[in-house]
């Protein structure tokens, strides 16, 4: 059986020897028409030779998609039998182009992969940017006859609480119309992934063993509106990573290893400006050492998390509709100041964060502080803290250095090259970001011990520490 020659949708590799090639051409073939097919172990010409397969080939294909094809795709790839001849099926399909190939974006031009030109890659981005905001304004399939009253009565009643809705419920109907998520009797796409029934809200959780991407210890995948999944997910976390209870003035204190504001501020973020029709599900990711939450959302072009975290740009909006909705019910505390809350509350709670901008999406990252009994899921460490007259003190991060060896650590260390912030807390032994900041790296800054390598921008993710030597030989 011949299956014939090489289409701009079908793509032959004779072994997955060349699987690099492949992935450049399912790259190249979703750019210009979102879907294709690519086969292992048949000729350039469809003459099927086979290939000898097992479970670590699939695996092994599976991961380097997985790794080198941004925007995500989730391939179906299955073992065929052709002529006798064991061969391998990759069918695969993206809406979210332009999509890039170890940092590459090519387009399909009859049987090859070409290297997209600047103007081409430009055309793509612009057009993608163009239609954002435009997908929640839709007009979806979903009737409104579908959205549970109890709920609509709920958000109303806790828009009224916080002073940011005016009207009494009424109808289900009217109500709404008044929040402008409906086209006759049918939801706008906004209103469908807010209230109603939707496919486009999936979201897929996990815990891991360790810190790598492999070994599952639970994984869930949730269907259901922003709110519901929102609230699953606040539970998920919660439910899996550790805290510890401080005791003081009689009173008994449960507080999780990441603040609960932080958390919930991401996931809000996560959903309010995710991309909505690319088939990308959000996600939660639980490893032994840091939390991840996942918006397959990309971040504005040209700018960087720190320029709205600094207030130095104007905040803006993907889905300025589903924003509003939600920023009635005060899930949405204000416009554009959600990773700015993230930071501070992380700060404040001296948790160590980071903020990840990919081709596909925006990661933010929080970093687990508590030390861990031997199991990755929740547990519960006890702390007493100490107490004074009428004055309860919070247990803090033992330091095991004085203060003075530890400035010059920091120095030294400083001298040889410059050093970010997450360098020097790692060479100090130190965990708590907000006190680093405040006990260490501010007065050394001000006494001229260090300088900035980015002084103009102080928040810039490419910010280090730099020591400077004098002539007498010692550094300021």
């Amino acid at each position: 059986m011949n299956l014939g020659h090489e289409t701009e949708t079908l793509e032959f590799k004779k072994t997955t020897g060349e699987l690099k090639e492949g992935v450049v051409s399912i790259a190249a073939i979703l750019n210009k028409h979102q879907k294709g097919e690519l086969y292992f172990g048949i000729k350039p010409d469809g003459t099927p030779i086979g290939q000898q397969i097992s479970e670590k080939t699939l695996r092994d294909i599976s991961q380097e998609i997985a790794n080198h094809i941004e925007p995500r795709i989730y391939p179906e790839i299955a073992v065929v039998h052709i002529d006798d001849k064991d061969c391998i099926h990759v069918s695969f399909e993206g809406h979210n182009t332009p999509y890039f190939a170890y940092n590459v974006a090519r387009i399909r031009v009859a049987d090859e992969d070409k290297v997209m030109s600047q103007q081409e890659l430009t055309d793509y981005i612009m057009e993608r940017q163009s239609n954002e905001g435009v997908w929640e304004r839709k007009v979806s399939e979903c009737l409104t006859s579908s959205v549970d009253e109890n709920s609509l009565k709920e958000y109303i009643h806790r828009g009224q609480e916080f002073g940011r809705i005016s009207f009494d419920y009424s109808d289900r109907d009217t109500v709404l119309g008044k929040l402008s998520l409906t086209a006759g009797s049918y939801l706008l796409n906004a209103g469908m992934v807010l209230f109603g029934e939707t496919p486009y809200n999936d979201l897929q959780m996990a815990v891991f063993a360790g810190t790598e991407r492999l070994t599952f210890l639970d994984i869930q995948r949730e269907h259901g509106t922003i709110f519901e999944l929102v609230d699953r997910a606040e539970k998920y976390i919660f439910k899996n990573i550790r805290w510890r209870v401080e005791f003081g003035s009689l009173q008994r204190k449960e507080i999780p290893e990441i603040p609960v504001d932080a958390v919930r501020e991401a996931l809000i973020n996560s959903f309010c400006h995710k991309e909505y029709g690319t088939g990308q599900n959000n996600e939660v990711s639980i490893y032994k050492d840091r939390v991840e939450i996942y918006n397959p959302g990309t971040f504005p072009a040209g700018y960087e998390p720190e320029d709205f975290i600094s207030g130095r740009e104007r905040p803006i909006r993907r889905n300025p509709l589903i924003a509003q909705t939600l920023y009635y019910s005060k899930n949405v505390e204000s416009f554009g100041t959600g990773l700015k809350r993230i930071a501070d509350a992380c700060d404040a709670a001296g948790c160590n964060y980071k903020f990840e901008v990919l081709k596909s999406g925006f990661v933010v990252v929080f970093y687990r502080t508590i030390e861990a009994e031997d199991d990755s899921l929740g547990g519960i460490t006890q702390v007493t803290t100490q107490v004074t007259t009428q004055v309860t003190t919070q247990a803090t991060i033992p330091v095991n250095t004085p203060d003075k060896d530890i400035r010059s650590k920091i120095v030294s260390l400083c001298l040889n090259a410059p050093q970010t912030r997450e360098q020097l807390m790692q060479a100090c032994g130190m965990k708590n970001k907000a006190h680093f900041l405040k006990a260490y790296l501010k007065p050394m800054l001000e006494t001229g011990e260090l300088q900035l390598t980015v002084p103009d921008k102080p928040n810039s993710r490419n910010q280090k520490y730099i020591a400077v030597r004098h002539t007498t030989g010692e550094a300021r």
